[in-house]
């Protein structure tokens, strides 16, 4: 590859890019700081329920994302690779947000994605993805494809900011980039394979090209955890929608130990929702990984936190929800989030 043609991110762009993004944080005047104001919690909406339509429409009505109509909408989902849930994405789960941002007046949505280390088309062809397409009416983009076009500014921006744990940066799509609008959705889970957990976070390695996942994964005993936070200093949803109702509690992401949590959590904060995400692994009885270290002691969530991608502290956390079995549950995690 041309190096030359690379369209990298300078440190005085990443600083501006960063900035436009900080702005949407309320900033705390004199008089705040003097007179103890804290600032603004961030709110995950949480909703106990067994059917996923239901999920998606109910913590929809309750989360307070920034207006889809008229907007070009990205849309991320978890199909690393063709598993079942929490293997991948629901369809009913993919299905009911497609439905829902179209009636809120989403001018046109795509489905992108990466998946690995089976192919992108596969996966998606095994999951019915294309046909959902026609039915539904959304466009597939296939990173995988982009990444055979070669890593040039055509197709990805490259980033490479001050301290990353990334030999050379990392690379994400110009679609993602561009987006005017993102939405992921990810599933709750452990990973077996050094990440400890994949959820809001984890996501953004579907955005990397494949290559770079030979660097990652050698990683597994050092800053992997970090690398991937640091992915997501490249983009930034304006909605996040957590499958919840299975989680695997051990193994991962593709298969392994099974659990019902009956639950959908949805929010603008990555760094919130996996916290909250991590407090129901908690809740339910995980692995070593998740049980014996402390919430925001997990490097993805540390490292997500220090970059100021999201809430660095439980007490910056709201967790909001519509009926008592609800609140019950929301109690449970407030409790475990405390524990740090």
């Amino acid at each position: 590859m041309d190096k030359n043609r690379r369209q990298t991110l300078s440190r005085r762009e990443f600083i501006k890019s960063s900035m436009v993004g900080l702005a949407t944080i309320p900033a705390l005047s004199y008089d705040d700081l003097i007179s103890g104001k804290k600032m603004k919690k961030e709110k995950v909406i949480l909703i106990r329920t067994q059917n996923r339509e239901e999920g998606v429409q109910e913590v929809l009505k309750l989360v307070d994302f920034p207006p889809v109509k008229g907007r070009q909408v990205m849309l991320k989902p978890n199909f690393n690779t063709a598993d079942p849930t929490p293997g991948s994405t629901h369809n009913d789960t993919l299905a009911g947000l497609i439905k829902e941002l179209k009636g809120r007046g989403a001018a046109e949505i795509t489905v992108g994605e990466r998946s690995g280390p089976p192919p992108t088309q596969g996966v998606m062809e095994q999951k019915g993805i294309f046909q959902l397409a026609e039915e539904l009416g959304f466009k597939i983009i296939n990173f995988e494809e982009l990444e055979k076009q070669g890593l040039d500014e055509k197709n990805w921006v490259h980033f490479n900011p001050s301290g990353t744990h990334w030999k050379e940066g990392f690379y994400i799509p110009k679609p993602v980039v561009d987006a005017e609008y993102v939405v992921s959705t990810c599933c709750l889970k452990t990973h077996g394979f050094g990440g400890v957990f994949s959820m809001s976070l984890k996501l953004a390695v579907g955005l990397t090209p494949k290559s770079l996942m030979r660097e990652l994964h050698s990683q597994r005993q050092g800053p992997m955890r970090k690398m991937i936070a640091e992915i997501n200093q490249g983009y930034r949803p304006q909605l996040i929608v957590l499958d919840g109702i299975d989680a695997f509690v051990d193994g991962g992401p593709s298969r392994g130990t099974m659990k019902e949590a009956g639950l959908f959590l949805a929010g603008k904060d990555r760094v919130a929702i996996d916290a909250v995400g991590v407090a129901v692994l908690k809740e339910l009885g995980s692995n070593e990984a998740i049980m014996g270290s402390r919430i925001f002691e997990q490097e993805q969530i540390q490292r997500a936190a220090e970059l100021g991608l999201g809430v660095s502290a439980p007490d910056q956390i709201e967790i909001i929800t519509p009926d008592k079995p609800s609140r019950e549950y929301a109690k449970k995690l407030e409790s475990i989030l405390a524990q740090g």
